[in-house]
């Protein structure tokens, strides 16, 4: 039997049904996203301007910010034009390619992370061998390796669920097209697929974090042996890097990491790791990182001294 779509579109309920909420969530989001842009594109300016992509640090700092805007509009446009929307639809192709979206670069996202992670491990354990390990080819190829890895991901995720059938109820309760609120709505029974797409995202998140969890444990252990200024700095760098993690992974975990199910909770939990994160990657980075937040002062500081002289 072929597959019967009779669905082409889906209505999403949104982040609330209260009118006056959906105002003051409109104004709020707005905020964020603009953050979200502003923040990351500074930070993109600061590595471009500053010619500091022979850094790995800054190399892979530069495209978690390009990553962090491109996975923040996937869903935020959207979801605030949504908020003061009457009906808040979207046709079945843009759905499946949002799915594609919020997968592709949250995973992609995931392996930078990790990838930064283990830039840091090799700058602070084998600082002597750093240059040589960390080279511009190696960590060419680091970063295509973490967009091949989120494009696999996503697209299983997405192979799953378009060869399911929709036939009857088309309202998704949520902001954003996932792959649990959308499987609910599959008329045929999606327990394989829920193990599949379960097993495909919770592998790559737990596998990660726990990849993470043990870089920096080794890392900090291994900060015993520096000095109390060579500590200072190792911390104050890794303190933002393990921040952004815990920010990011604890909300990733509890929404991919179980069985195909919804909870009500599920959209403030999203709403952490597709709008507060990104928002917050910048911050933590400049305002917690030494190393950026002198970047930036070099550069900008020279750039606004410089002008004022002209002046």
């Amino acid at each position: 039997m072929g597959k019967i779509n009779n669905v082409t579109e889906f209505i999403f309920w949104g982040l609330s049904q209260n009118l006056e909420s959906e105002e003051v969530c409109f104004v709020v989001f707005s905020f964020f996203y603009t953050v979200i842009l502003l923040g990351n594109v500074l930070i993109m300016l600061t590595v471009y301007m500053g010619n500091l992509f022979k850094v790995p640090m800054y190399f892979f700092l530069n495209y978690l910010s390009f990553v962090d805007i491109c996975y923040s509009s996937v869903t935020a446009p959207k979801m605030i034009v949504d908020l003061l929307a009457k009906s808040k639809t979207i046709s079945y192709a843009e759905c499946m390619l949002q799915l594609f979206g919020v997968h592709f670069f949250g995973c992609t996202e995931i392996f930078i992370l990790t990838v930064m992670a283990y830039d840091r491990y090799v700058a602070i354990c084998k600082p002597l061998h750093y240059t040589t390990i960390m080279d511009q080819g190696r960590c060419n190829k680091m970063l295509l390796g973490t967009w091949i890895g989120g494009f696999l991901h996503s697209i299983i995720q997405v192979a799953m669920v378009v060869q399911l059938p929709f036939c009857g109820p088309n309202e998704i309760d949520h902001y954003f097209c996932d792959v649990h609120p959308v499987l609910k709505l599959a008329c045929t029974d999606t327990y394989v697929v829920g193990v599949v797409v379960t097993a495909n995202s919770g592998t790559i998140t737990l596998g990660s974090f726990v990849i993470l969890i043990i870089s920096y444990t080794i890392i900090l252990m291994s900060l015993r042996k520096h000095s109390a200024e060579g500590r200072r700095k190792a911390l104050s760098t890794c303190g933002s890097h393990i921040a952004v993690v815990i920010i990011f992974f604890g909300p990733c975990t509890f929404m991919y990491m179980r069985p195909d199910t919804t909870f009500s909770e599920d959209k403030m939990v999203a709403v952490f790791y597709t709008i507060i994160t990104p928002m917050l990657n910048p911050l933590i980075y400049t305002l917690r990182n030494a190393e950026v937040k002198n970047a930036m002062k070099r550069l900008w500081g020279r750039r606004v001294f410089s002008k004022a002289n002209g002046k």
